[in-house]
């Protein structure tokens, strides 16, 4: 290639899909080393394959490795060395046809006596996952230590081996669970922290009284329980707290600090906890330090600043705190920050040579001001060789969740570079609903979905489209999830400002959502209870006024669904309810459906179709 053409190639769906995914493992035994793995999609296969690495903390060239077992220290190993702890599904509740009639082996029945009949992506077949040790020698039986008890163990659907852990006297085996079942399950966020000691086989709750979430157990350096605590229960996005008990008293780190933590890691000294949070539209490296009993004030530090996101912590080398960082523009690699000199170097180089061949795109930090008098931070995106003369489609990007925060994040499939790559300038404002800004910025759309937040959508596009370089006769409206309501809902108030709208697994219709989503307790939450309840005022609202179903007759502009089978969050009423009535409103549409993919499209090939259709349908309409 000749140095002309070095980076005047640009982001496309093939391309993106062959860049290597990035997963620090942990750092060696010796810590001299991060152990991490590459994992890279096959669209011609239609899976990904994946390869382990080391690499020195202080860089240069990575080694491929077979095995990660010598060198990475065993977790799951008890500290003495005795017991190794695992997880395995255990079949407890009879749920299946032929778990009531044995003779009817070929029914394929399923009965349910409460809600929990199925979760994320799959159907509740009556298995469990559950929390099992054994001799650490050859032909050990392993001991069930939630034997009969209908609870899961690593918590579904993502619960790993980080989920337990063991005591620092390799007595106890510590682990995260929701112990409620059915109905109770679906309709709360009660995690809890047991502790199960193997000499006694007695378990007690180390979190009882707390009613929301308590997960990620880790002991400090010097013996601490540490954990991570949401106070409410059934608010799966209430503030995250950093929670440490000393001598029996409790104490929370982050009280009064105004965000909400994302993981945390110990000094090796157990004087500081470092922790990953949201913070005006990025995610940096904080500190906090522990007191102990001493009346020394507790003190919320940032590192890091810039943008870009720090994600993973993955342990301490020297003077450098290890972790993973990506932008806009780059998917995650290794990094390593140096505390004392408050500097970065660049580990691991996975896609470094991909990127020096493309143009890529410019991020731009714009503050709007919203029509209740605050200032929002709003993500622009610009296309690789922008030229500000020229006029350029423009996409509004309405984020899911709908309290995930929107920063420097890489997504492979709602990726900015690669729609700036096809021409588009993309306008992502950090809306209410939003950590990063403060608890109450956070809190704000909780029971009002319809709300401030679609007039924060509004002002942004309205103040980005005054620059010349907006084309304000090409303006389209995206989203995904609680991004795929707020299309469904801008589509019908929207006065003209957009042409065309793309939702993906979106709410359309809040009635039905509520009775088919499978975490009950997040609708409960946020549309402030069921749709019976007549006398509900907040409630009624959220099935009317912020229900996108009831504004279909406004509908005037073309519509993408894309719609996943195996979504049981957003299940598939809501797309097929969004482009029935957008047909027989006589709207140009088109309904997109994976059967085989959750609330994300995971398949290399679907995630293909997606991008083609995506881009398709743009062409076509925008």
């Amino acid at each position: 290639m000749s140095l002309n053409a070095i980076g005047q190639n640009v982001m496309s769906p093939e391309l993106l899909w062959k860049l290597g995914r990035v997963s620090a493992l942990g750092l060696s035994k010796d810590a001299k080393n991060v152990v991490f793995k590459v994992s890279t999609p096959s669209i011609e296969e239609n899976k990904s394959s994946s390869k382990f690495y080391i690499i020195s903390v202080n860089g240069g060239n990575a080694t491929e490795i077979k095995d990660t077992k010598e060198i990475l220290a065993d977790k799951n190993v008890s500290p003495d060395g005795k017991f190794l702890v695992y997880n395995e599904e255990v079949k407890i509740d009879k749920v299946l046809g032929k778990d009531f009639y044995p003779k009817l082996d070929k029914s394929d029945a399923q009965i349910y006596d409460g809600l929990d009949y199925r979760h994320w992506d799959t159907w509740n077949e009556g298995k469990f996952n559950h929390v099992f040790y054994k001799e650490n020698k050859d032909g050990a039986k392993g001991i069930d230590i939630l034997k009969g008890e209908n609870f899961d163990s690593p918590q579904k659907p993502f619960g790993g081996d980080e989920d337990y852990i063991w005591s620092p006297d390799g007595k106890s085996i510590l682990y995260v669970c929701k112990k409620k079942a059915g109905t109770q399950y679906a309709i709360s966020t009660n995690t809890d922290i047991y502790e199960y000691n193997l000499e006694t086989q007695k378990t007690i709750n180390r979190t009882e009284g707390n009613l929301g979430y308590d997960t990620a157990p880790q002991f400090s350096p010097t013996g601490n329980l540490t954990w991570l605590q949401m106070k409410r229960d059934g608010y799966e996005a209430d503030k995250n707290d950093i929670i440490v008990e000393f001598k029996g008293i409790k104490t929370n780190l982050t009280a009064n600090w105004d965000g909400t933590v994302d993981n945390f890691i110990w000094s090796k000294d157990g004087k500081n906890v470092f922790f990953v949070a949201a913070v005006d539209g990025t995610k940096q490296l904080f500190t906090v330090n522990f007191p102990g009993l001493t009346r020394i004030a507790i003190t919320v530090r940032q590192l890091t600043k810039g943008d870009f996101d720090v994600n993973d912590l993955v342990g301490f080398a020297g003077d450098d705190i290890i972790v993973t960082r990506n932008d806009m523009n780059h998917a995650p690699e290794i990094y390593s920050f140096n505390l004392k000199k408050n500097s970065w170097k660049q580990l691991t180089n996975v896609n470094t040579e991909t990127y020096k061949t493309l143009a890529l795109s410019k991020t731009e930090k714009r503050y709007v001001s919203t029509t209740d008098g605050k200032k929002m931070l709003v993500w622009v995106i610009l296309p690789p060789n922008f030229d500000a003369t020229k006029k350029y489609p423009t996409l509004l990007f309405c984020q899911g969740g709908p309290q995930s925060p929107l920063t420097q994040s890489y997504s492979f499939r709602w990726n900015f570079s690669l729609m700036a790559a096809k021409g588009y300038v993309v306008v992502a404002p950090n809306r209410r609903g939003m950590p990063g800004h403060g608890v109450e910025w956070n809190e704000q759309i909780s029971k009002d979905w319809g709300g401030q937040v679609m007039d924060d959508y509004l002002s942004a596009i309205d103040d980005v489209s005054k620059e010349n370089y907006v084309d304000k006769s090409r303006v389209g409206c995206v989203g995904a999830s609680y991004g795929g309501y707020s299309v469904f809902y801008l589509a019908g108030i929207h006065k003209n400002r957009f042409k065309t709208f793309i939702a993906h697994d979106g709410v359309f219709n809040t009635v039905s959502m509520l009775g088919t989503t499978e975490e009950v307790f997040f609708n409960n939450w946020d549309f402030g209870g069921p749709y019976w309840e007549k006398d509900n005022a907040v409630a009624q609202k959220a099935y009317t006024t912020f229900n996108p179903a009831t504004l279909v007759q406004n509908w005037n502009k073309p519509i993408l669904i894309f719609q996943g089978g195996k979504d049981y969050r957003v299940p598939i009423g809501q797309g097929q309810e969004a482009f029935q009535a957008a047909q027989l409103r006589g709207i140009k549409s088109r309904f997109v459906y994976f059967p085989d993919e959750n609330h994300w499209v995971l398949h290399p090939q679907n995630a293909q179709v997606w991008q083609g259709e995506f881009f398709k349908w743009l062409d076509e309409t925008l």
